[in-house]
């Protein structure tokens, strides 16, 4: 079952467990692919959709002054990918990335980035690249 499927399963399963916030939150998700063309949307872009949704709420959020950490967020994030943790991206730049065959580090990005897709956060692999050392 793609990602959007489950949402939509989930939705289902949050009304008759009348739970609000968890269905209100799913209405968002469902309502942000509704805006879209496609009705089919890929895992990857559903992934979009939801790190999109997360992070004007937590803009929103720091705006109020409130916790960037809410019932919103924490439904969201459940359908998002395990994020690839630092050491992780690390021991696989060690062991895959030539740096030679680059002008500089971050031209490197690419390739890290196509590599691990949505499970790694571009922000985060360039402060690795950053604080890699050069003759790494």
């Amino acid at each position: 079952m793609n990602l959007q499927k489950q949402i939509k399963s989930d939705l289902i399963t949050a009304i008759k467990a009348k739970d609000q916030e968890k269905k209100d939150t799913l209405r968002v998700i469902l309502g942000e692919f509704g805006r879209l063309d496609k009705k089919e949307l890929s895992d990857d872009e559903v992934v979009k959709i939801l790190k999109k949704l997360i992070k004007s709420e937590k803009e929103m959020l720091e705006k109020k002054g409130d916790d960037t950490d809410s019932i919103y967020i924490r439904v969201i994030e459940n359908y998002l990918p395990k994020m690839a943790t630092q050491g992780e991206i690390t021991h696989w730049i060690e062991q895959n990335v030539d740096f030679s065959e680059f002008k500089n580090k971050m031209q490197a990005m690419g390739l890290i980035m196509k590599h691990f897709g949505a499970t790694a956060d571009g922000n985060a692999v360039k402060k690795i690249l950053l604080e890699m050392s050069p003759n790494s």
